[in-house]
């Protein structure tokens, strides 16, 4: 069985940097406006905690984007910007789509359900798309690799 990667492609991750380009402007502009309209050491603290919440935002944003999954005949190979780890087919009880609605809309990924702790969401595998192509394709190469390492 081959290995193959799942991740986003080029035009997702562009499409998600434009998104997090605009809310960590839009982030810029009420800090500089909090920081220029008072003087006032609790609402100094204030500017202080958004910068940090937007260091964290584009950290954040950077393990989406660029995290990769590789499905390999023993595992799955999860390799974000911070972190690599495996996970044999062994432990997988279930792989599961799931839904997450937010003001921004509604959103859904793929996520690794384990036998014995936390399930982890697979990197390159959010969309907020009702129809999505190349999610379906994600999924169905996942559940596919999953059921020949199991054997069934």
């Amino acid at each position: 069985m081959p290995d193959v990667w799942i991740g986003f492609n080029s035009r997702d991750r562009q499409r998600y940097w434009w998104r997090t380009g605009i809310l960590m402007l839009a982030l810029a502009v009420v800090m500089v406006a909090m920081s220029l309209t008072t003087h006032e050491l609790g609402k100094c603290w204030w500017v202080g905690g958004m910068g940090v919440f937007s260091v964290v935002v584009v950290f954040s944003t950077i393990n989406s984007i660029y995290g990769r999954v590789l499905l390999t005949a023993t595992g799955l190979e999860f390799r974000t910007f911070v972190s690599r780890r495996v996970v044999p087919w062994s432990e997988v009880a279930r792989i599961e789509k799931r839904q997450r609605v937010s003001r921004s809309g509604i959103w859904w990924d793929l996520r690794v359900v384990r036998a014995h702790g936390r399930s982890l969401m697979i990197p390159g595998t959010l969309t907020n798309r009702m129809t999505d192509a190349e999610f379906e394709r994600k999924q169905a190469a996942i559940q596919k690799c999953w059921s020949r390492a199991v054997g069934g």
